[in-house]
Formats: structure tokens, C-alpha cells, sequence
């Protein structure tokens, strides 16, 4: 086993659970405390992440960086990797389209550094064997050694910049789509008074929908902010395979309208959800 420095950016809720994978490889973990707030320190300081203050001495202290942010910020953050001439081997592991993998991957061969593309599907459980980061490129294999022992599981499906991102794409795609899809569908049918009726007629179908539903769609919303731009990228994706990219276009919005419950201190009951999905003008679009 090789030990070596590996940032992580930045250490949220995900980024720790990466993080602490590769610590559990014998890696020491840095982390950037400059610009980022106390939860983050919190996390950060709870599984003893080093400290590497700037972003300019985590570039220069390490030699694999590993990229755990919102999509929308992914090019952004990589961007300022590579301002500060980064050479080692920067993993993004974000949930981006395929065609935005490659463009980062292009950008930083440009500037001299190695690149890999992943993918994490499931959350981050502590429990082996619950979550995957699936990885391709030229230096997979080496990335997948940072996170040998787990609880993280690496998987290496190639050597094309694209093909990791592209199967979270579509993973997403039907796991989150779905749930988009049940919240919708509840809130038209409280908005037109059909709910009751419709739940009844889920359980007469001897199915777990009604409840799965409710349920489902109370819990998303802690993570509806960062899933919104996820399904921007999916949508992106398949429109590039030469799909209609609308379904995924329309659960953004969906997304984007619970997004108000970010840091809510307790899940939000039911009724609630519902009717800001209801009342939420189409300016989100």
C-alpha cells in the first residue's frame, strides 16, 4: 500500500466519506478550511483531516485531489486547481454529465495535470458494500488504490474519460427522476383533491406506493438544492445521446422548488412539502 497526500474538496457530508476511504487506505487526508464554514470545519475536525489552510498549499502538499462538489461548481473548482499548477492526479467525483467530465479532463491535461473521471452512486454509509465509486481513464487504477479499504467500494470500468460519469447519469436517472416524478405527482393530485382517493387506489393495487411516496418525498427534501442541478446534467446527458433531455429538465424544477428546506433542523411534514411544491411560481424554470 502506498501512502501518500490526497485533498479532498471539500469535505461535506459525501466529501468525508470519501474522505475518510481513502484515510482508512493509509492516505493522509488534507483538507482547505479558507472560505469554508463551520460545519465543514466540524466534519473536518471530527475525522482529523489535516489542514492545508489555502487551496494554493493543498495543490502543492498533494499529490492526488479529489473533487466532491455540487455539479455546478465542478468546472469552477477545477479551474482554481489548475490556477495554482497542479501536476498530480485530480479525481473529479461529481455528479456531471459525461461531455462535462471530458471538458475538465481536457483541461487538465492541458495544464500538465493527470486526470480521472468518477462516479459514487449510493450514499455515504459507513456499512462495506453500500456505495460504489466507479472510475475511468488512463489512471483509474490508481485512483481506486487511494480507497482500497473502504467503506467506499472503487470500481474501475475503463480507460475513457466519460464512461464513469455517464453510468451515474444514468443511474440517477431513474433513481432520482422517480422520486421527482412521485412528489410531482402528489402534489397535483392535493392541488386538484384527489389525493386520499388516488393512495386508496395504490393500496387496493396490494403495492407499498402510497406510503414509499409519502415518504420519499418528505426525505428528498434535504437534498433537493443539490439534486436540482444533478438532473440539469442528466438532462444534458441524454440530449447528447440523442434523447429528449425535458423529463430531467422538469425534475430540476421540482427539485428546485423544495430547495427552501436545506438545513431544515427536522424533516418537514408531508402537507407541508406539498404545498410549496404547489404554490412555487414557475420563475424556477
Amino acid at each position: 500500500m502506498t501512502v501518500q497526500n490526497v485533498g479532498i474538496l471539500h469535505p461535506g457530508a459525501m466529501g468525508i466519506f470519501v474522505a475518510v476511504s481513502a484515510q482508512n487506505s493509509g492516505n493522509t487526508v488534507y483538507w482547505v478550511s479558507q472560505g469554508r464554514g463551520p460545519q465543514t470545519r466540524a466534519r473536518a475536525d471530527k475525522y482529523n483531516l489535516r489542514d492545508a489552510k489555502t487551496l494554493a498549499e493543498l495543490c502543492e502538499i498533494c499529490v492526488v485531489i479529489v473533487s466532491v462538489c455540487p455539479p455546478a461548481a465542478a468546472e469552477e473548482v477545477a479551474r482554481q486547481v489548475l490556477a495554482h499548477s497542479f501536476k498530480g492526479l485530480y479525481l473529479d467525483a461529481n455528479a456531471i454529465s459525461p461531455q462535462r467530465a471530458i471538458r475538465i479532463g481536457q483541461a487538465m491535461r492541458g495544464g500538465g495535470a493527470r486526470f480521472v473521471d468518477g462516479g459514487i452512486i449510493g450514499g455515504p454509509s459507513w456499512d462495506a458494500g453500500k456505495t460504489w465509486l466507479y472510475l475511468s481513464g488512463e489512471d483509474a487504477e490508481e485512483a481506486a488504490a487511494c480507497f482500497s479499504e473502504g467503506p467506499i467500494q472503487p470500481r474501475v470500468i475503463g480507460k475513457s474519460v466519460g464512461k464513469a460519469s455517464a453510468l451515474k447519469m444514468c443511474y440517477a436517472a431513474y433513481n432520482k427522476g422517480a422520486t421527482a416524478l412521485l412528489c410531482a405527482v402528489l402534489a397535483t393530485a392535493q392541488a386538484l383533491d384527489v389525493r386520499n382517493e388516488l393512495e386508496a387506489q395504490w393500496s387496493e393495487d396490494s403495492s407499498k406506493l402510497a406510503e414509499q411516496a409519502k415518504e420519499k418525498t418528505r426525505r428528498v427534501t434535504a437534498k433537493a438544492w443539490r439534486f436540482a442541478g444533478e438532473m440539469d446534467e442528466i438532462a444534458s446527458t441524454f440530449r447528447e445521446a440523442g434523447l429528449p433531455g425535458e423529463f430531467h429538465t422538469a425534475a430540476a424544477m421540482i427539485y428546485r422548488r423544495m430547495a427552501g428546506f436545506k438545513d431544515a433542523p427536522t424533516m418537514p411534514a408531508l402537507d407541508q412539502v406539498l404545498q410549496v411544491l404547489i404554490e412555487t411560481s414557475d420563475g424556477d424554470s
